[in-house]
């Protein structure tokens, strides 16, 4: 085996790891939503889970690249040049998944969950597009709806803190600083993952084409 094809062989597993944890953070606000409300549609945690951007763009996406990678550690379709290649392209898919996946929970990190900004917690409030995306600016990405003592957004200044050492930076609502953490966690989790599959998906571009014009096994050449 090649280190063309020990390394696509290395991309497979580590993406296999990655969309099975995408889907399970995606399907973690689904369930406590369901399991507590009994409502599918309406929940105080968040919206943008709805846009299934850890099922869909960090799971569903990705497994073709992740079948074709894992194809070398067998030795089979994917060990040839032509295998290499189509790696290549499939990976691509991977690539817009992990984007959609990594913009979703930059928008959904930066609103906060519903329980923060809206009153009904209804999911129609929920509007996921590019131009939302392009009016995020990094000094307004600052997570203040998670540190605020409510999901007000008056961000406590250093002399507000000076003057009230004691103050905590977490509101002790236990219902609303649980859906904090469980937004944080889930969302700050799928952007990880998807910065991941993005370098994952890219290098495999990259080696897709290597394996390509340098040849694989020789031995696995002879038969294909």
């Amino acid at each position: 085996m090649t280190c063309c094809e020990g390394w696509t062989s290395c991309n497979g597993f580590c993406l296999l790891v990655l969309l099975i944890l995408g889907i399970v953070l995606n399907a973690v606000p689904l369930i406590v939503n369901f399991v507590e409300e009994d409502k599918l549609f309406q929940n105080p945690i968040s919206c943008f889970e709805w846009w299934l951007p850890g099922i869909i763009g960090a799971g569903l996406m990705v497994i073709p690249a992740t079948m074709m990678s894992l194809a070398a550690r067998k030795r089979a379709c994917c060990n040839n040049k032509t295998g290499m290649l189509l790696s290549s392209f499939l990976n691509v898919i991977t690539v817009i998944g992990a984007v959609y996946c990594m913009l979703i929970s930059i928008q959904a990190l930066s609103e906060g969950p519903l329980i923060c900004n809206s009153p009904g917690n209804s999911t129609a409030n929920c509007e996921f597009s590019l131009k939302n995306i392009s009016d995020i600016h990094p000094e307004s990405f600052n997570l203040q709806w998670f540190f605020n003592n409510s999901c007000g957004f008056n961000y406590p200044t250093s002399n507000d803190m000076a003057n009230d050492w004691s103050k905590p930076l977490l509101n002790f609502d236990p219902e609303e600083n649980k859906y904090k953490i469980i937004h944080l966690s889930v969302f700050l989790g799928l952007l990880l993952v998807g910065i991941l599959e993005l370098l994952f998906g890219l290098s495999q571009i990259l080696i897709g084409f290597l394996g390509c014009l340098c040849g694989v096994s020789k031995q696995r050449g002879q038969i294909v």
